[in-house]
């Protein structure tokens, strides 16, 4: 199982606890974590998000970045993202299942929500000015109002509220759902292979 590649798609409003979670659960299963912010923060530290030079920087550096994913060693890859069911965000995802493809991944596709209060609570926490993060809660509740999270079809789908969890326990029931559904694929395409059948 830990040899098998997996790449864990974690998405969830700002705030919500992405990071935090996809911490611990990089912990529970030996992986290495991108979040979105590792690719966001260069180009905002340079360029207003007015400005095309951020929108154009933020693409370069997220090419490389997922051009150089490509070529890691087999293991478990968490990714973190803030992404809708719009035109735009749903081409961003379809980067991940293209990457899966390539290196023959299995590809799982978290959301993570709470209820609005909660997450307008944890939104103003501590740290997250400084890391560039969003903590103006009506930029929040508008994004919230005018949008829906991406739920990816076509791939094993995760939901899970979070808001009565702590961190290290989210994490631990994301960690015995993804092995299951990655030990679930695993043994179909043993038994496709078996009857002679191809994989799909």
């Amino acid at each position: 199982m830990a040899q098998r590649d997996l790449i864990i798609h974690i998405n969830g409003w700002p705030g919500v606890g992405k990071l935090t979670i996809a911490r611990e659960l990089a912990g529970l299963m030996g992986a290495r974590l991108l979040d979105n912010h590792t690719i966001i923060n260069p180009a905002e530290a340079l360029f207003e998000r007015r400005d095309p030079l951020y929108r154009s920087l933020r693409q370069a550096l997220r090419t490389t970045i997922l051009a150089h994913v490509a070529q890691m060693k087999p293991g478990v890859l968490i990714l973190t993202d803030a992404i809708s069911d719009d035109a735009f965000d749903s081409a961003v995802f379809e980067d991940y299942r293209e990457l899966a493809k390539n290196r023959g991944a299995e590809l799982v596709a978290v959301v993570l929500d709470c209820a609005p209060e909660i997450n307008a609570q944890r939104l103003m926490a501590a740290g997250r000015a400084e890391r560039r993060k969003l903590t103006d809660p009506a930029v929040l509740a508008s994004l919230r109002a005018s949008h829906r999270l991406l739920r990816a079809q076509g791939v094993p789908l995760i939901e899970l509220d979070v808001g009565p969890l702590s961190p290290s326990e989210a994490a631990t029931i994301l960690a015995g759902c993804c092995r299951d559904l990655v030990e679930s694929a695993y043994q179909l395409a043993e038994s496709m292979r078996e009857l002679g059948t191809p994989e799909p």
